[in-house]
């Protein structure tokens, strides 16, 4: 699916994370082929050498980076190995999660901390990394991607309603912030229905693909955030379904 959205970034350096697959590899896919220089990081080292391995191969600048964003020391020895080589991202999107579909009363509190350390804390962690060093620089975007769930939820997606709840919430006190600290950072949230990805197939394999979204579709909605003038700002971008049951 080729992108609807003519965006120029060039020169620009950008950090995905779960862009192994599904999501995260469309936006890194979308990023690279308006021009950025697109670093994938993932704990999938396989999946996400080939699609870096791909981009290369069609002239882009890419790298991988096997990376755990439940880990904070981690987080921040990646960003700190990017700068020291001279790539300091200037866009951050902050796409890795994971689900647990159980209901509340089976739930370990293992997945629980699995699930709200990789959705909440993560983004939190590289937004701690990255932010400060793009208010130093005066310039950089930030895209968290949300979820229905962050608006309303459903039976067995506590622990996920929960970490794209809170997510929601610091994305828009970080919008507040970069407000009041520096107006060439920017701070979007992406709220994104069902899209047609393993996220969703491989949990739900008689999910009716037909009501889903490819996610080409919220790739571009990256772009469009990433393209708007500095004069504006879109601190939150809903894209759904059209018979997205979960909206509002």
């Amino acid at each position: 699916m080729t992108s609807s959205i003519h965006a120029d970034l060039s020169g620009r350096r950008a950090l995905v994370t779960g862009a192994a697959r599904g999501l995260g590899a469309s936006i890194a896919r979308r990023l690279a082929g308006a021009g950025a220089g697109v670093c994938l990081a993932d704990v999938r080292r396989e999946d996400g050498e080939k699609v870096c391995a791909a981009l290369t191969a069609e002239g882009h600048e890419a790298r991988f980076v096997e990376l755990d964003v439940r880990d904070a020391d981690a987080v921040a020895a990646v960003v700190q190995d990017l700068e020291q080589d001279g790539w300091s991202p200037d866009i951050l999107v902050n796409n890795a999660a994971v689900d647990v579909t159980k209901p509340i009363e089976h739930l370990t509190a293992d997945e629980v901390t699995r699930v709200v350390t990789t959705n909440l804390l993560g983004p939190m962690y590289l937004c701690l990394a990255l932010y400060r060093r793009m208010v130093a620089r005066g310039e950089g975007h930030i895209v968290n991607i949300l979820s229905t769930a962050s608006n309303r939820t459903w039976t067995e997606a506590g622990p996920y309603a929960a970490s794209k709840t809170g997510l929601r919430a610091f994305t828009h006190t970080l919008f507040q912030e970069a407000q009041r600290d520096c107006l060439g950072v920017g701070i979007t949230g992406i709220v994104a229905g069902g899209m047609e990805t393993p996220f969703i197939t491989e949990r739900f394999p008689d999910a009716d693909t037909s009501k889903l979204q490819a996610p080409g579709i919220v790739a571009d909605a990256v772009l469009c955030a990433l393209s708007v003038p500095a004069t504006s700002a879109m601190p939150e971008v809903v894209v759904v379904p059209r018979n997205e049951p979960s909206w509002p």
